[in-house]
């Protein structure tokens, strides 16, 4: 005999006689958000240095800048036995000398080596708009600390102090700082023999100005980008002072008047600088460069070991002038244009070199614009979606690389494209 209450489910029993039967409706309700999607939040992930946005960064190719890259990793391992420890290193030159690259690929020896604490790689124009405000830099290097396997308790510090101040992203960066990373350092001194040894910043002087008022609203004057940046230096100079702070700090920037005035005056005390001259033979390294990519195109088109000739690479690398991104964007029009490689070159050995100007950066501009201006429409380039065709990927190219600001004005003449802010507008919108 079937009994009267098979399958049945949440019922209460009252008494001899009496049967309730209670039907539950759960509604989803959305939990409260833990502190790591609080912290993740208030990133870049972008800047980190291998993150998918830096996926086609430029690194340094095999076997160059050998010399600066392990001066700069030698001093991150081993600076304490320098005659005058310094807690910073300053890695400046001018546009287009390579700095990012070094930066990326010191990272990469860094994280290699375990040494590797938290990256930021401040861009003006690439990927997402948060790599270019100061306001994720604290919590995008206190994220990485919270992912690395070595600083477990100081992770646990970190998202408490979310979990306690929801608001600290509204603060300043000092307030930031203090609360997100040298508070949780200061907690947890067991253990930090097994902490990585550094944190690497590259690209402050593509750190753009936050403005914290309502300019419809107010009469206040406007942030300038080097306020900002000055007020990074100025916190990242209080965490290489603190005696808890472990961690040696490489920052790379192109010698802008603010930063190098800050380095000179309020950090120097801390600060080591390396600047990218031409002690480090950057003429050798683009030598290795152009042959590598000469000998790839050399396979791939079946040309003779003796092409191209060795003028035509002493021509090259005069007109780079020491800037690697020269010969790193010959190579890659080389590589990615399709025609035929000898007639390529000859249309970059006929665009006006290093004897006809005493700007360094004329070939490079001469270049640049050579490539735009042989597009069918150059400005379909700027308002490109992610389906590129090849003279959308040149804009982003050249766009994306630091000393193609310089030149931009000339192109925005001969070829017709908007001008840097209709192009920085663009990429907010996206």
């Amino acid at each position: 005999m079937s009994s009267h209450f098979q399958n049945a489910s949440n019922f209460n029993i009252e008494g001899d006689t009496h049967i309730y039967a209670k039907n539950y409706h759960h509604y989803g309700e959305r939990s409260p958000k833990s502190s790591i999607e609080k912290l993740r939040e208030h990133i870049a992930a972008g800047a980190m240095h291998n993150s998918d946005e830096r996926c086609d960064a430029p690194k340094c190719h095999p076997e160059t800048r050998v010399a600066v890259q392990d001066e700069v990793v030698g001093w991150i391992c081993d600076g304490d036995s320098d005659d005058d420890p310094k807690e910073i290193m300053w890695v400046t030159g001018p546009a287009g000398s390579g700095k990012t690259a070094i930066m990326g690929s010191v990272a990469d020896t860094c994280q290699g080596k375990g040494i590797l604490g938290a990256t930021h790689f401040f861009s003006s124009f690439t990927g997402s708009a948060n790599r270019r405000s100061k306001r994720f830099l604290v919590p995008t290097l206190a994220y990485q600390f919270v992912q690395h396997k070595a600083m477990t308790l100081v992770a646990d510090r970190i998202l408490s102090a979310v979990e306690h101040n929801p608001a600290v992203f509204d603060h300043k960066l000092e307030v930031q700082l203090d609360q997100l990373i040298l508070e949780p350092l200061r907690a947890c001194q067991e253990g930090r023999g097994a902490w990585p040894k550094v944190i690497i910043i590259d690209g402050l002087d593509e750190c753009e100005a936050v403005q914290h008022h309502d300019e419809a609203q107010s009469n206040a004057p406007r942030r300038s980008k080097e306020d900002d940046q000055i007020e990074i230096l100025s916190v990242l100079k209080k965490a290489a002072s603190d005696p808890d702070f472990p961690f040696r700090i490489v920052i790379a920037s192109r010698p802008e008047h603010a930063i190098k005035r800050s380095f000179a005056d309020v950090a120097k005390p801390l600060t080591r600088e390396l600047f990218l001259d031409a002690k480090y033979n950057p003429d050798a390294d683009m030598a290795l460069f152009l042959e590598s990519k000469f000998a790839n195109i050399r396979r791939e088109s079946h040309l003779p070991s003796s092409w191209p000739r060795e003028d035509v690479r002493r021509t090259l690398i005069a007109n780079a002038s020491g800037q690697f991104i020269y010969v790193a964007t010959v190579g890659r029009f080389m590589e990615v244009s399709g025609g035929n490689p000898d007639e390529l070159l000859k249309q970059v050995l006929r665009l006006p070199g290093f004897k006809v100007s005493t700007d360094a950066l004329a070939p490079l501009d001469a270049l640049y614009t050579h490539i735009l201006n042989s597009s069918p429409d150059p400005p379909l380039s700027v308002t490109a979606d992610e389906h590129k065709t090849q003279q959308q990927y040149w804009f982003a190219y050249i766009w994306n690389r630091i000393p193609a600001k310089h030149c931009m004005q000339s192109m925005q003449r001969v070829v017709g494209i908007p001008d840097a802010a209709q192009v920085a507008s663009m990429s907010e919108a996206d």
